[in-house]
C-alpha cells in the first residue's frame, strides 16, 4: 500500500520542511496552504520524487476543507498519515492590550482548522489501519505559562488534551496520534506573530541554536515510522539553550 500523508500549512517552516523530509522518504503528499503561488512551487519541485496533490485552502474554511477532502482522487484517498501542522501566534502583548480579531484568528487556527482536519479525514487514516497516525503540532506553550502566551498557549493546551482522548476513541483502529511540543524553533512562524519585525526575531534567536524546521520534520517522520505497535503519545522538546525560569513574584 503506498505511503501518503496531508500536512496542513505546508507553505513554510515545519509543514514545508516535513513536505520535503516525506518526499526524500518516497511518500505520497497532499499539502495545504493558503499561499498558492509557494504552494505550487513546492509541489512542482517535489513531483519530481512522488505524487504530490497541492490544495490551495485555509483550515479555518470548513467548507473548502470539506469540498477538497470529498475530492481527493483515489490515489489520495487512503491515508497512512495526517500532520495538523497549520497553526499561528498573534502578538506578545499582555491580555488587556491585545487584539480580540487575533485572539479569534488564533482558536480559529489552532484549534477549529486542526479539529476540521482530523475529524474529516479519520475515515481514511482508519482505513489505512494498524500503522497510520496523526501528529498535532502543539508546543511547550501548551504545558508552560508565560506572559504573552495568553489565548495561543491554551489553544495548545486544547490540542493537547484534543489528542490524547483522540487516543481513547482510536483504541482498536491501529491509527497512532501523538502531541508533539516543540520549544524554541526558528521559522517563519515568529515573524508572524512579531508582526514582521526582524530586529525582534532576530534578538529572540540570536546564540540560541534553536531548533529548525528540519530538526522537526526528522521527529515527525520517525514518529510515523515506529512499529506499529508503538504510539508516542506526547513528545516535548527544546533546544539545549533552552530551559525553565523562576515564578515570577510581585513585592509590594
Amino acid at each position: 500500500m503506498t505511503s501518503t500523508v496531508f500536512i496542513t500549512g505546508a507553505t513554510s517552516g515545519f509543514g514545508e520542511a516535513c513536505a520535503r523530509r516525506f518526499a526524500a522518504a518516497g511518500w505520497s503528499l497532499v499539502l495545504t496552504g493558503r499561499r498558492q503561488e509557494r504552494l505550487h512551487s513546492l509541489a512542482d519541485e517535489l513531483s519530481a520524487r512522488v505524487e504530490v496533490l497541492p490544495l490551495v485552502l485555509d483550515v479555518r474554511d470548513r467548507a473548502a476543507m470539506q469540498y477538497a477532502i470529498e475530492q481527493l482522487p483515489p490515489s489520495f484517498s487512503t491515508l497512512r498519515g495526517l500532520i495538523n501542522n497549520a497553526g499561528l501566534a498573534l502578538g506578545t502583548t499582555p491580555a488587556p492590550q491585545c487584539s480580540l480579531d487575533d485572539w479569534e484568528t488564533m482558536v480559529d487556527t489552532n484549534i477549529k482548522g486542526l479539529l476540521f482536519s482530523t475529524r474529516l479525514l479519520l475515515a481514511r487514516l482508519i482505513a489505512y489501519g494498524a500503522g497510520a497516525g496523526i501528529v498535532n503540532l502543539g508546543s511547550i506553550a501548551g504545558n508552560w505559562p508565560y506572559p504573552g502566551s495568553h489565548v495561543y498557549g491554551a489553544s495548545k493546551a486544547f490540542v493537547r488534551q484534543f489528542s490524547l482522548n483522540l487516543r481513547c476513541d482510536l483504541q482498536g483502529t491501529g491509527v497512532r496520534v501523538t502531541n508533539l511540543e516543540p520549544g524554541l524553533c526558528e521559522s517563519e512562524f515568529s515573524r508572524v506573530r512579531f508582526a514582521g519585525d526582524q530586529a525582534k526575531y532576530d534578538s529572540v534567536y540570536a546564540g540560541a541554536q534553536a531548533v529548525q524546521p528540519a530538526d522537526i520534520a526528522e521527529t515527525i517522520f520517525w514518529i510515523l515510522n515506529q512499529p506499529k505497535h508503538i504510539n508516542i503519545n506526547s513528545l516535548e522538546l527544546m533546544p539545549v539553550s533552552q530551559s525553565w525560569s523562576n515564578f515570577a513574584i510581585e513585592r509590594g
